[in-house]
């Protein structure tokens, strides 16, 4: 019997190109010893499995194609949009790292979550936005690694890409937790472009919480 699978991008641009595309499935419709090998077949950088909210709050688990996660960005940023898109506004998503809270606002889907959640990001900074762009996902392995270069220091603007192979991911479009991870470790709100252009937004709170938005669009549904 297959499983319908709802597929959204998030952290479009402002046009609704790029995005990272997450793979949406209703928990009811997965047994749990199922799951992992859903998300190796969507073969997306996450997907996720989502129980029904009650009092707009809802439980999730994250998968790559290779690991289940306690914690991931985009994964927590589309589902919020796909439930407000679906008549069910949430205030908080629940994952294993621990209360993601939601909020929708001037076109964008906000979440709050914490760095130490994030996997274990190695940063590289680099020193333009050319050499960034010349690297090649081959010649980065383990991971996942994370590399950045500032394009407009004085507003907080950078350019990134993503490289996880040990998590079933060559290279990321958009990588929500790292963006979490770098504004914590940045102490600044960040306007991060990922990718192909994939766009990010962060602030930073002292108290150690991060608020991480983004633009989402639905993308398509499958069967698997």
């Amino acid at each position: 019997m297959s499983t319908q699978v709802d597929v959204v991008r998030v952290f479009t641009d402002s046009a609704g190109r790029f995005g990272n595309e997450l793979g949406i499935a209703r928990a009811a419709d997965v047994p749990e010893a199922d799951r992992q090998a859903l998300a190796a077949k969507a073969g997306y950088s996450e997907t996720v499995v989502v129980e029904d909210a009650v009092d707009e709050v809802a439980r999730m688990r994250i998968y790559t194609p290779t690991v289940e996660l306690p914690f991931a960005g985009h994964p927590s940023v589309g589902t919020a949009w796909w439930f407000a898109g679906h008549g069910t506004p949430l205030r908080r998503l629940i994952v294993p790292a621990g209360p993601v809270a939601v909020e929708l606002a001037e076109g964008l889907t906000w979440i709050t979550a914490r760095a130490e959640w994030a996997p274990d990001f190695t940063f590289h900074q680099l020193g333009d936005t050319e050499e960034l762009a010349a690297l090649r996902p081959d010649d980065f392995s383990g991971g996942p690694h994370y590399l950045w270069a500032w394009v407009d220091e004085n507003r907080g603007a950078l350019r990134s890409r993503m490289f996880a192979p040990t998590l079933g991911i060559p290279e990321d479009e958009a990588t929500g937790a790292a963006a979490v991870a770098i504004t914590a470790l940045l102490r600044r709100g960040l306007v991060i472009t990922q990718g192909k252009g994939s766009q990010i937004f962060s602030a930073w709170d002292s108290d150690g919480w991060v608020r991480l938005g983004g633009r989402v669009v639905a993308d398509q549904t499958i069967e698997i």
